[in-house]
């Protein structure tokens, strides 16, 4: 039997495992990780041959970001940019970048790491997808998202590409522990969107189980979006949401609410730094009622703090799954942020994204022509299946004893290394 590359590339952390004969997948280490962060940076001041931006990637990626003060271009959730018709390419330091350019950018150390440790991988892997792509509209949105990934993953040398749903892919690797029939929902939590599938598990004696996919459903609301929701009530009115300007003719007007929905959004960060942009956020600054605050909102985006931002809401996130109460802390001089909040706070503000993956979940079982009295099993993975507002939407609809999680940022790739013809 050849062997099995299964690759899953994430919006925020990526992962690879590889399964030879009948052996059980093994996962490719990362600098002694499970998971390769899917970020890049340009340092400005580092250029390879004819003066072209080096980039690096994954942990590199954030020690040059560290090292370097910020002074670059730091690009988050690449992920989520796949559907977008708006979007095919960017300018970084005089050279222009295709998204499927950048996004190889990524795959290729991914690559060379592996193979150091497995060998080499092949031209053929089985690579997994979201069930609905964050911002796709329609079909369109859809075919121009797996056609920018298959090109991505050609230039790192994956020309045979078999792609499979994430949730179900985490199906393959809970099921392959399963000695009984059963019906599984399998939810799959990322950064740019949460994804299910129900399934129906049947073992086989001597040989993988039978999976027939009952239905399968998915939603832009996932962990960026929730990351986003902190930003909007902790960071951004420090940074002049909600306060106002004076425009040449004497008119008083709330700052506009664009810049900051992009600041919500770590896959548009560093799209504030377009020069249409900076000097926008100038002209406000001149003309704010508030200066010092956009002035530490200019000088986040000038210097990419982004990761430094991020970092802050991902402990306060984390802080808030384990505790009713936490800190948010991030300090940028002039901006210094100290804020005490609540787990409950937490869960008011991300009341949108919950109601839209409970409805993705009714949508589910809707087309399954299942009740939730038929599931015998709800297995959760990916980073915000640790969030107990998400658990909840689960423990109240279904047994509390029959939902489990495991393997968070690791189950999908598994699970593609057991795909079978």
């Amino acid at each position: 039997m050849t062997r099995i590359v299964g690759l899953d590339f994430g919006t925020t952390n990526s992962a690879l495992a590889v399964r030879g004969g009948d052996s059980q997948p093994r996962l490719a280490s990362f600098d002694s990780a499970a998971t390769f962060r899917s970020i890049l940076f340009f340092d400005a001041d580092e250029h390879g041959p004819a003066a072209r931006a080096r980039p690096a990637a994954g942990a590199a990626a954030i020690a040059h970001y560290l090292d370097s003060g910020g002074n670059g271009r730091l690009l988050l959730s690449l992920k989520s940019f796949l559907a977008d018709r708006n979007f095919s390419a960017t300018d970084i330091f005089g050279r222009r970048f295709t998204l499927e350019e950048l996004i190889s950018l990524i795959l290729v150390p991914i690559r060379q790491t592996a193979e150091r440790q497995f060998g080499d991988l092949g031209r053929r892997a089985v690579v997994g997808r979201p069930v609905r792509f964050s911002g796709a509209d329609n079909a369109d949105d859809e075919e121009r998202a797996l056609r920018r990934m298959r090109t991505a993953l050609a230039i790192a040398g994956w020309e045979e590409v078999i792609f499979q749903y994430e949730p179900v892919a985490a199906a393959y690797h809970y099921g392959a522990g399963v000695d009984t029939e059963q019906i599984l929902l399998v939810g799959d939590f990322g950064g740019g969107t949460s994804d299910f599938s129900l399934m129906r598990i049947r073992p086989r004696a001597g040989m993988p189980p039978r999976y027939d996919i009952l239905a399968s459903e998915g939603v832009a609301a996932a962990g960026d979006a929730f990351d986003g929701r902190i930003v909007h009530h902790l960071v951004a009115p420090e940074l002049g949401l909600g306060s106002c300007y004076r425009t040449v003719y004497g008119r008083v007007l709330p700052m506009p609410a664009l810049v900051y929905s992009r600041l919500e959004r770590w896959h548009q960060l560093s799209m504030l730094k377009a020069p249409a942009t900076m000097t926008r956020l100038r002209e406000l600054h001149a003309q704010a009622l508030e200066p010092d605050k956009i002035a530490a909102f200019i000088r986040i985006v000038q210097e990419d703090l982004a990761y430094a931002l991020f970092a802050a809401v991902e402990r306060t996130k984390l802080a808030l799954s384990a505790n009713d109460h936490a800190e948010f802390e991030f300090t940028a001089p002039p901006l210094a942020l100290r804020q005490h909040t609540a787990r409950e706070k937490f869960e008011h503000w991300i009341a949108a994204e919950r109601r839209q993956i409970s409805e993705c979940i009714d949508r589910l079982l809707s087309a399954a022509a299942a009740a939730p009295k038929q599931v015998d099993r709800v297995f959760l993975t990916g980073g915000s299946s640790m969030v107990p507002a998400i658990r909840k939407i689960f423990t109240d609809r279904f047994d509390p004893s029959i939902v489990r999680a495991g393997d968070e940022f690791t189950s999908v790739a598994k699970g593609l290394a057991l795909y079978q013809e």
